[in-house]
């Protein structure tokens, strides 16, 4: 058909009529909170980067742990900061490391109401900052490896609903399947980091996970943005090793990669709406420059439009409140 007969414009009218026939569904239990619980601290310490975030103290995190379920939110990713690193990154796979000791809380605090998610990864444990054990100046992954499996297995006995393997290591997802089966842990899924750029977008996390690298940069074993086919020669290859959900981040950025990895896999697909992307929006907002409201709530409509089934955000408090009023 073709104008006058047909109007595309009858079905944008009024609120009413564009709800009844709008295509993608956005609703709190799409998204996961990411969290940052800090050894050592007396209070919580707000991240200057990421407003409206703090690294937590133990007790914070439970309440801000209860405000995300009571808002909606049904999955939490946690992100633990030592007050000791050492070359190796031991404190992560320790039974009083901050980071099980945070999971062991939200658990407490939260039962089965929400999912809970470890990021497993070194940097933020290492003294270097890098993602894994180093042979001279280069990250050895096979050596790695070995303690990525260590990680995984104490992150599934504190509490650890999925374990959520981020240093892009070759074999990562084969290894810690492995040790989780070995040690009886079966049942616990795998959400994989699976294809992870080497982005400029990550600049305010690295000063909420203390992570940043004290020499080079991660362009080893992160992927380089220009390629596309890459990512899914490599989102293949961790469901291939036994990945539950494959993770592509960071997620505007990437939309392409989204809707790719969704058509050609079938899989579930998570999208890490990093920090950078975050902040922009809120230093936009704070200058008058744009509605934060309007301008999150497209963006993340716009990453489950690429395909995503679940979006990691930092706007996934103030996105629950928006949507339920």
């Amino acid at each position: 058909m073709s104008f006058p007969t047909h109007r595309p414009r009858r079905l944008r009218r009024t609120e009413a009529i564009r709800d009844l026939v709008r295509e993608t569904d956005l609703a709190p239990r799409h998204l996961v909170a990411p969290l940052f619980v800090k050894e050592g601290i007396a209070e919580p310490a707000p991240i200057s980067s990421m407003p409206g975030h703090a690294q937590h103290t133990l007790e914070s995190l439970r309440k801000q742990g209860r405000e995300l379920a009571e808002a909606g939110i049904r999955a939490l990713l946690l992100f633990g900061i030592p007050a000791g690193k050492d070359p190796e990154g031991s404190e992560a796979w320790s039974e009083e490391g901050i980071a099980q000791q945070g999971l062991r809380a939200l658990r407490e605090e939260l039962g089965e109401e929400v999912v809970l998610i470890a990021d497993l990864c070194l940097c933020e444990y290492t003294d270097h900052g890098h993602c894994g054990v180093l042979s001279g100046e280069d990250v050895d992954n096979d050596r790695t490896l070995e303690r990525y499996r260590r990680v995984a297995t104490s992150q599934a006995a504190a509490g650890a609903d999925l374990v959520a393997p981020s240093g892009m290591m070759d074999g990562q997802v084969a290894a810690i399947r492995d040790a989780l089966d070995a040690e009886g842990f079966t049942d616990t899924p795998i959400l994989a980091y699976a294809a992870k750029f080497a982005s400029s977008f990550y600049g305010p996390f690295r000063e909420a996970a203390e992570g940043a690298p004290r020499f080079g940069d991660r362009r080893t074993h992160q992927l380089d943005p220009a390629n596309g086919d890459e990512a899914l020669r490599e989102i293949r290859q961790d469901l291939s090793e036994g990945a539950d959900i494959v993770m592509v981040k960071p997620a505007l950025a990437c939309l392409d990669v989204i809707r790719r990895a969704s058509e050609e896999t079938g899989a579930p697909i998570a999208a890490y709406n990093v920090s950078g992307e975050y902040a922009m929006v809120k230093a936009a907002a704070e200058r008058g420059w744009l509605d934060e409201r309007q301008a999150a709530l497209e963006v993340l409509t716009a990453i489950r439009r690429a395909g995503a089934d679940l979006v990691v955000t930092y706007h996934a408090r103030d996105a629950a409140g928006w949507l339920g009023a």
